[in-house]
């Protein structure tokens, strides 16, 4: 069996047609590629950050379509901190 890293976003899209707009649905490229590639029975992990309001039931049904996500860290906002570029 082939086996797949998917090392990339696992977040909300926004998106915005003609036709309508929708607001956070799951969306980023370590979400699909890693969807894609369960449909061929390649065994796959994905390795993210997500923030703290990030759906657990998303998670989820990825790992019922058989992608391994211990590899996506939930991080809480209140603990991000901007690194100092100079002090004055």
């Amino acid at each position: 069996m082939s086996k797949l890293l998917a090392v990339g976003t696992v977040a909300f899209d926004a998106i915005e047609t003609p036709f309508g707009k929708t607001d956070k649905i799951l969306g980023g490229s370590g979400t699909f590629v890693g969807l894609a590639a369960s449909q061929f029975g390649v065994q796959t992990a994905v390795v993210s950050v997500v923030g703290g309001d990030f759906p657990q039931s998303y998670l989820d049904m990825m790992n019922e379509r058989g992608i391994n996500t211990e590899g996506v860290e939930t991080v809480s906002y209140t603990h991000l901190t901007l690194p100092t570029i100079c002090s004055v």
